[in-house]
Formats: C-alpha cells, sequence, structure tokens
C-alpha cells in the first residue's frame, strides 16, 4: 500500500521542517483519503493537488503550526509527499517583514557610514546602529526559534494525524 520514509533534516538551524513520503496509491487517492480523515481539532483545507492542514480557532495559538502537504503523482507509479510545516502564513509573512527592514536598515545604515567615513565625518553612531540592527536580527532569529518550540507538540499532532490518514 504505501512506503513512507520520513527524512529527517539533521540541521537543527531549519525553522521549517520538512519531509517527503513515497506511496503507492495514486495522488487523487491519496488527497481524498487525507481529506475525509478530518478530525477535530484539525481543518483540512485543499487547492488542487495542495493540502493546507491546522488547527480550529479554539486550539489555535499564535505559534500554532500548519502543515503543508503537495501530492503528485509519479510517471512510474504511485506518488509523492512533499511535507512542510510552518507557522500561520500571516505570522511567516510578518517575521519575514521584519527580517527584510531590519536587513534594510542595515544596509543603508553602512553605506551611510561609509560615505560618512570618506568625508571624515563622524560615523560611530552609524556604526552603532548596524551593530544595533545585528542584534535585533539574532533576537527575530530566537524569538522564531522559540515559537518553533512551543509549536513542536501541535507539530507533532498534525505529522500523526497525516500518518493515521493514511491508513485510512
Amino acid at each position: 500500500m504505501e512506503k513512507p520514509s520520513i527524512i529527517e533534516l539533521p540541521n537543527e538551524i531549519i525553522l521549517r521542517p520538512r519531509f517527503q513520503d513515497h506511496l503507492e496509491d495514486t495522488a487523487t487517492e491519496v488527497l481524498e483519503r487525507i481529506e475525509k480523515a478530518g478530525e477535530k481539532p484539525i481543518l483540512i483545507k485543499r487547492l488542487d493537488d495542495h493540502l493546507f492542514i491546522s488547527f480550529n480557532d479554539a486550539e489555535r495559538h499564535f505559534w500554532s503550526p500548519q502543515l503543508q502537504l503537495e501530492i503528485l503523482d509519479e510517471e512510474e507509479g504511485g506518488c509523492k509527499v512533499y511535507g512542510l510545516f510552518g507557522p500561520n502564513p500571516t505570522l511567516w509573512t510578518f517575521f519575514m517583514f521584519l527580517h527584510f527592514g531590519v536587513a534594510t536598515l542595515f544596509i543603508i545604515l553602512g553605506i551611510w557610514a561609509y560615505s560618512s567615513a570618506s568625508l571624515g565625518k563622524p560615523y560611530g553612531v552609524l556604526v552603532g546602529g548596524m551593530v544595533a540592527m545585528l542584534i535585533l536580527w539574532f533576537a527575530f532569529y530566537a524569538f522564531g526559534r522559540a515559537g518553533r518550540a512551543k509549536g513542536k507538540p501541535q507539530m507533532q499532532e498534525l505529522h500523526r494525524f497525516y500518518k493515521r490518514a493514511l491508513k485510512g
């Protein structure tokens, strides 16, 4: 019926863990089986060959993860499941906005500091601002890691649901 194989990432830096499974069933069968296996507090949304599995509002907190599955047929038969755990897309977009904002400020301050140094003007405050941006950048990363740790039990629950749904 199926040969699930989870690829565990040894790198602890990864904020959005991924896995792949090869199944002997067709993608349509697997999509329908998982979609029909919905149970409280799990919510399932389908868009073409993608499933988005998350928790309902009563169980969801700020750091609740979401499991995105892409299920594709393979030419030699069976299908391949690509799984991606991540935070709520709105939260992820907000974090990326913050990271890009800090990076942009860092670059602007760096250019300004270089220009000031070239013109013989004081630039210590600008370099201090660059250091503050680096500290802020690492703080965002640490905050994200802490959030992933808080959401890990729900991430495991989503993965268990996925495995149960495959068994039908």
